[in-house]
Formats: C-alpha cells, sequence, structure tokens
C-alpha cells in the first residue's frame, strides 16, 4: 500500500490534511467574494466546492466545507457579498449552502465506486450539483412561504436554479481541467 493509500484508509488527519483543508476552506471563501457580472450575476463559490471535493477526496473536502460552513455561522463574512452569521443560513438561500456538504459526499461516493476519470469526476461534481440544487430549492420554499405567499417548486427553480445551470455547468468545466492538472503536483 502506498503513502497515498494509507492516508486516504487512515482515521487520523495528518499536519498536511489538516493545511490542505485550512487552505481549501480559505479559497472557498474568497471564490464566494468574486462576483461575476451577468444578466444573472454569480460567485465562484460551487466552483470552489467542485475543486475541493475533486482535489481532496471525500473526508478530507467534507471536513473543509463544514468548517467553511461553521465559519460563516459564527458571522466570520466568508460568504457571497462578505456575509456572515447564522441568519444567512438559516434565510431562504442557507439550504444551498448546507447542500455544498451533500455535493461533497456525493462526489466521494461516485468517485469512490467508479474511480477518478475525466468522464466520472464531470458527473460527480453534476450530480453533486444536482444534490445542491434539490436541498437548497426545497429549503427555499420552506422559508420563503414561511415568510411570504407559497410558491411551488417549480417557481422556486425558475428564480433560483435555472438562471445558475449555464454559470455552473462552466464552473464544473474549470474544475474538471484544474481538478485534473493539479493533482498530480499535491502531496494528498
Amino acid at each position: 500500500m502506498n503513502t497515498v493509500d494509507q492516508n486516504q484508509h487512515s482515521s487520523a488527519l495528518t499536519t498536511t490534511d489538516i493545511a490542505f483543508i485550512a487552505l481549501f476552506t480559505a479559497l472557498m471563501a474568497v471564490c464566494s467574494w468574486i462576483s461575476i457580472p451577468a444578466t444573472v450575476p454569480f460567485t465562484l463559490q460551487t466552483f470552489a466546492v467542485f475543486l475541493t471535493a475533486g482535489l481532496l477526496g471525500g473526508k478530507r473536502s467534507t471536513i473543509a466545507v463544514i468548517l467553511y460552513i461553521l465559519l460563516g455561522a459564527i458571522g466570520l463574512p466568508v460568504f457571497s457579498g462578505f456575509t456572515g452569521g447564522i441568519g444567512h443560513l438559516v434565510g431562504p438561500t442557507g439550504g444551498y449552502i448546507f447542500g455544498f456538504i451533500f455535493t461533497a459526499l456525493i462526489m466521494w461516493l461516485i468517485e469512490h465506486k467508479n474511480g477518478r476519470s475525466v468522464p466520472v469526476l464531470a458527473f460527480s461534481m453534476a450530480a453533486g450539483l444536482l444534490v445542491c440544487y434539490a436541498i437548497g430549492t426545497e429549503w427555499f420554499v420552506f422559508v420563503y412561504t414561511r415568510s411570504n405567499d407559497p410558491v411551488s417548486f417549480a417557481t422556486a427553480l425558475g428564480w433560483c436554479v435555472i438562471p445558475y445551470i449555464i454559470p455552473d455547468a462552466l464552473k464544473i468545466v474549470l474544475a474538471v481541467v484544474l481538478t485534473r492538472r493539479l493533482r498530480p503536483h499535491l502531496p494528498l
């Protein structure tokens, strides 16, 4: 068993694991602050989640995403628009942020079962994104309906998902390319 395999099967985190978890937690924060102007502006937050899961794998990426969410929950401005706080997480779009945890887990599960080829990596990112969309949209409908008029799941998809499909597809392409290029050079 080589060193990489031993690290993946060990339950203890190494110093290298902790350093990469911290680095990719910071990357998620920085990417959430980058807003791309378009008809519907978007951030690079999901791109950072894809790249984190693609490079760090299941356990480390899930820890990085949870750490990112916890930092935001305690009020550090790590979310889009330099925001933070528990109110952001329990607000209408908070479900999409919690969905990032499941994105990382879905990616890990698919890659664990099917390998890490380019098609598997792209499929795992798309599947993770669909799960994030589903969780986030259900949460949006729940929160929005509690404080406004009822809104259907289809309407919420039109507001919260459909405008982001093309930008998110481009983020997946970029994340796949960078993951394939960076992975061989990282001591993971």
